[in-house]
């Protein structure tokens, strides 16, 4: 299996679904972001170890790489695996084995270990996202370039497809990282229906 190294770009608060979290990564050699709704719970074990903030009495991810580091075992690195049915699936690799986790969890986990975070290639063609601005760096390194990027940019803006680009970017700006996944999913089932 192909996978593809992220770090954690940030959390911010689902403003759809009460009390979720959305965490969202990026792709270390590339501009894709993956969005994924987490627990209230899990958000605060991930940001309180992105902080460095240690809580009187050990979490429950405290608690469990104290387990590993007793039984003398260690995390190798954690891989987001899967996505059914619009549920994300992750394993843990301990030592040279596999273990099933919810993603949340496995994040958790390796920022606590220090270790590497992989996304499968075909979970991140299938849910992640290219915010336009990044996609437009990248594009328009010379003049050149930029002035080859100004005829597709002259397509009439009332397009749907246009439409939505245009909110999906504004939710990127505002850190709605769950309506950009929405966002970016009808975008997708648009170009395929135009294509």
């Amino acid at each position: 299996m192909e996978k593809i190294q992220v770090d954690i770009l940030g959390l911010s608060t689902s403003q759809t679904s009460g009390g979720a979290y959305a965490l969202i990564l990026k792709e270390v050699s590339g501009p894709r972001r993956l969005p994924i709704i987490i627990g209230a719970f899990e958000a605060q074990s991930i940001a309180l170890e992105m902080e460095g903030i240690k809580p009187p009495r050990p979490l429950t991810h405290d608690l469990l790489k104290s387990v590993i580091d007793t039984l003398g075992g260690g995390l190798n690195d954690v891989i987001i695996s899967e996505l059914k049915e619009g549920t994300f699936y992750a394993k843990l690799t301990i030592d040279s084995q596999e273990v099933d986790s919810r993603p949340s969890d496995a994040i958790a986990l390796a920022v606590r270990y220090g270790v590497p975070i992989y996304v499968a290639d075909e979970v991140m063609q299938e849910a992640s996202f290219v915010p336009q601005n990044e996609e437009e760096e990248k594009i328009t390194p010379t003049p050149t370039a930029a002035a080859s990027e100004e005829k597709p940019k002259s397509k009439p803006k009332g397009t749907k497809l246009d439409q939505l680009q245009e909110q999906l970017d504004e939710a990127i700006k505002k850190e709605d990282y769950e309506k950009a996944a929405q966002l970016r999913d009808e975008i997708k089932k648009l170009q395929a229906r135009n294509s």
